[in-house]
């Protein structure tokens, strides 16, 4: 088994069977990376793999469409398509808050009609 540490998720600490995928150990222990499609197709997944960076597998071509060279060195990665095959720690960030919806503001009732 192999240690995952959500950073961003203050420091959740799970555990996964070797080979696992980074956005699934996400999704199963609610680790908190953000995600939309799942399929490399949209970068929301994009994270900062901290420490561990040797226990990922190699970069996919998905992945090369959202992220730069200079992104990889830095340890940047998609979760969707990053196998793990020993611990890493894991930050990203927050998406932000959705704005508050404002009340529905009552309409005033239309003037009789003469």
């Amino acid at each position: 088994m192999i240690q995952v540490t959500f950073i961003t998720n203050d420091n959740k600490t799970v555990t996964a069977p070797e080979n696992s995928n980074l956005l699934r150990v996400s999704l199963r222990e609610q680790g908190g990376i953000p995600f939309k499609c799942g399929g490399g197709l949209c970068g929301t997944c994009k994270c900062r793999i901290e420490k561990g960076l040797e226990n990922t597998d190699g970069i996919k071509p998905k992945e090369r469409k959202h992220l730069t060279d200079a992104q990889f060195a830095d340890g940047y990665r998609m979760a969707c398509q990053t196998f793990l095959n020993g611990d890493v720690s894991v930050s990203w960030q927050p998406r932000a808050p959705k704005p508050a919806t404002p009340p529905a503001v009552a309409s005033e009732p239309a003037p009789p009609s003469a």
